[in-house]
């Protein structure tokens, strides 16, 4: 679903820190640093991934799987086109 070097990239680009993505995702602090602590795919409650996943989508961040088409190799994240992005805020 998600790695802890994907959500670590997220904030990046997005500019927030730990804080912040547990407010925006409506998780605790902790738990968001356990995830990031994570080796690999993070792991816990699937309800708990969804909202942290579901929030970095709806500040524009998309994730990208092991399988999907892109430049370089691997996962990772990248921030959506702008109308896409616009079109989420309306």
């Amino acid at each position: 679903m998600i790695t802890a070097g994907q959500m670590r990239a997220a904030r990046a680009l997005l500019g927030i820190d730990q804080k912040m993505l547990a407010e925006m995702s409506g998780v605790s602090v902790p738990t968001i640093q356990r995830m990031e602590a994570s080796q690999g795919n993070v792991r816990g409650v699937v309800d708990t991934l969804s909202k942290v996943v579901e929030a970095l989508d709806r500040a524009g961040i998309e994730l990208i799987g092991e399988q999907a088409p892109s430049m370089g190799a691997g996962r990772g994240v990248r921030l959506k086109e702008a109308e896409t992005r616009q079109s989420r805020n309306d």
